[in-house]
């Protein structure tokens, strides 16, 4: 069980990794030759030049201006500064919505922490409940500042009582002011933008087949019967994946003769020579420039010609068409409505944007979308309710107990009170989170096999999925596994209406591993996202081995995204946490805040100059 002091360890160290990591980030961020690294966003946008363009050969990668480093924390005021329309202008609305979510999180859980300090902390320390009468319940000092040192029927409940409804009223309210905030600035996005295709186009799906017309032919005359004053045009969704790999090898040749061309345009003295075999590593020596444009053309032909196949090809047609109408409102109608008796047939939704549709999912028949959705809601059942086992097994070993039992040799090391603090303080949470890392990306398989038609509604119900996991195993289950396994012997020993009392007691003293867990997860988290390791790495191995001109510099250096289906359950799951422990475990809030308020300026930073 940690304790006050283990928990102050564990602070203290998440809090020296999180420096460290803003650090490290401000000392990359200076250097030249990760420049395009972190901000990229501005590099796509042509506001940003490279600064290794000029200059001696030193300060092409390295920043030789030591009063720049004396000033690296000056990121976070950079990342403020911007204005929320500038903002939104800048990096599109829905980041800036994201955003507020973290701003929402301060507005609710900074007044609640201080009045919780105030009040809630007093009446449960100036108690003596666990001292006196609950000396069989496994017990710390950061527990006397709990609901668990109060007495059964005590009057301090009320105050308890009191403050729950106050911070339940308060959520509510900042919440409706938030979303009023959210709907004017919607309709203000809505009102300013410029007109767009997708918003004219609906996506009609599982169209029936008619043996004396084409999928177009019976798309144009279905919506002139029904939609005769606002139809305009449609799009029938074809299979043209040869077509596209042809594309993509076009692609490729062409950025090789621009490449070659370029090289040549440097040394004009004699013409790029390559070889025709594997890799370029054997084969007949060819004029590189020649033998690319001769391969472009024969590639060319190709293209033409498979374009040509796929729109003769019944086959290459799929059930499925893009249908765009005169005017939104025509859109709008379609697209949420029922637009035949059978249900299962002419399905119709907005229609994504073109960089948002996921294309292999658009065939899928009715009925197998039901069937596949039905498979994976009994698959993520079971993924929920039996990953329990093995994340209480992590926990287990991830304890003092645990340790000991395992290796009993490192007993004299475990033993040592800094050690000790920081495997409790910090190995739980480490543990947990190093076991749930591969789970977002296994949810976003199961969401694909579900044929939803675009990436973001993909990552929709990946994110949902991710927080009602979160809710069962990280919360549900580390209170189970927590605090009632720690309790078995003195379930034992009591009578049967003995025990829900004692669990009443013993559930809030969960809350110290989610302090770890906010931590480790939160705190050293975020400061490791914005360190942007991976890109880091990623653009460099590119950039050494792969870059050959100007646009393979643009696709090494993308952005990326914030992340939605993992960055909104964490969020939520932190909501969560606050306001159930807000009245129960008041010690909890300050590490919320500090997470709410590191995460708002990270993600700012990363909105304005890094990521999508």
């Amino acid at each position: 069980m940690a304790t006050l002091g283990d928990i102050g360890v564990a602070a203290a160290f998440n809090l020296l990794s999180a420096f460290v990591f803003f650090i490290a980030f401000a000392v990359l961020r200076l250097q030249p030759f990760n420049d395009r690294v972190y901000f990229p966003k501005w590099y796509l946008k042509g506001l940003r030049t490279s600064p290794a363009s000029s200059g001696a050969f030193v300060k092409k990668f390295v920043n030789l201006d030591f009063r720049s480093y004396l000033k690296f924390l000056n990121w976070m005021p950079e990342a403020l500064k911007m204005p929320e329309l500038e903002l939104i202008d800048h990096a599109g609305l829905d980041s800036a919505v994201y955003l507020r979510i973290y701003l929402i999180g301060l507005k609710i859980f900074v007044p609640i922490t201080i009045v919780a300090w105030a009040v809630l902390v007093p009446v449960n320390y100036t108690n003596k409940t666990l001292e006196l009468q609950l000396k069989n319940v496994t017990s710390s000092d950061i527990d006397k500042l709990s609901i668990s040192n109060i007495a059964l029927e005590s009057d301090r409940f009320w105050t308890h009582i009191v403050m729950a409804y106050a911070f339940t009223f308060w959520t509510c309210f900042v919440l409706l002011k938030e979303y009023e905030t959210v709907a004017s600035m919607r309709l203000h996005f809505l009102a300013s933008e410029k007109r767009r295709p997708d918003q004219f186009t609906v996506l009609v799906r599982n169209v029936p087949p008619d043996p004396d017309e084409s999928v177009s032919e019976t798309v144009e005359h279905f919506f002139l019967v029904n939609h005769p004053d606002t139809y305009l045009t449609n799009q029938v969704v074809c299979n043209a994946n040869k077509l596209a790999k042809l594309v993509k090898q076009r692609k490729k040749k062409q950025n090789w003769l621009d490449y070659y061309q370029l090289k040549y345009s440097r040394n004009n003295a004699q013409r790029p020579i390559m070889k025709t075999g594997f890799l370029g590593l054997c084969g007949k020596k060819v004029d590189a420039i020649e033998h690319h444009e001769a391969e472009i053309g024969k590639l060319s032909k190709e293209i033409a010609e498979e374009r040509e196949r796929v729109k003769k090809d019944p086959k290459a047609i799929m059930p499925a068409a893009f249908v765009s109408f005169k005017s939104r409102w025509g859109a709008a109608v379609c697209a949420q409505t029922q637009q035949s008796r059978d249900p299962t047939s002419w399905l119709t939704e907005w229609a994504p944007e073109p960089c948002d549709v996921y294309w292999p999912n658009l065939p899928i028949p009715y009925v197998s979308l039901a069937i596949r959705r039905l498979i994976m809601a009994v698959a993520f059942f079971f993924l929920t309710f039996f990953f329990m086992i093995p994340i209480a097994s992590v926990q287990a070993l991830a304890s003092i107990e645990g340790l000991e039992k395992v290796a009993p040799f490192l007993k004299p090391i475990i033993d040592m009170k800094f050690i000790k603090s920081v495997i409790q303080g910090i190995l739980p949470g480490l543990a947990l989170k190093l076991f749930l890392i591969f789970l977002p990306a296994i949810l976003m398989i199961m969401a694909k096999f579900e044929g939803f038609t675009s990436k973001s509604s993909l990552e929709r119900r990946a994110a949902t999925r991710y927080y009602l996991f979160n809710l069962v195993n990280v919360f549900l289950g580390s209170i189970v596994a927590g605090s009632a396994l720690e309790q078995l012997n003195t379930f034992i020993k009591q009578s049967a209406n003995e025990i829900p009392r004692t669990i009443g007691v013993a559930v809030p003293l969960r809350a110290t591993f989610f302090i770890t867990y906010i931590m480790v997860d939160g705190w050293a988290g975020i400061a490791g996202e914005i360190l942007m390791l991976k890109p880091l790495i990623i653009y460099h191995l590119k950039n050494f081995f792969l870059v050959k001109t100007e646009k393979d510099r643009e696709e090494a250096m993308d952005p990326g995204s914030l992340g939605f289906n993992t960055g909104e359950p964490q969020i939520q799951l932190y909501f969560l946490l606050g306001l159930v422990y807000a009245a129960v475990t008041p010690a909890l809030l300050p590490f919320i805040v500090i997470f709410f308020g590191l995460a708002y300026v990270v993600f700012r930073h990363q909105v304005i100059f890094g990521k999508r």
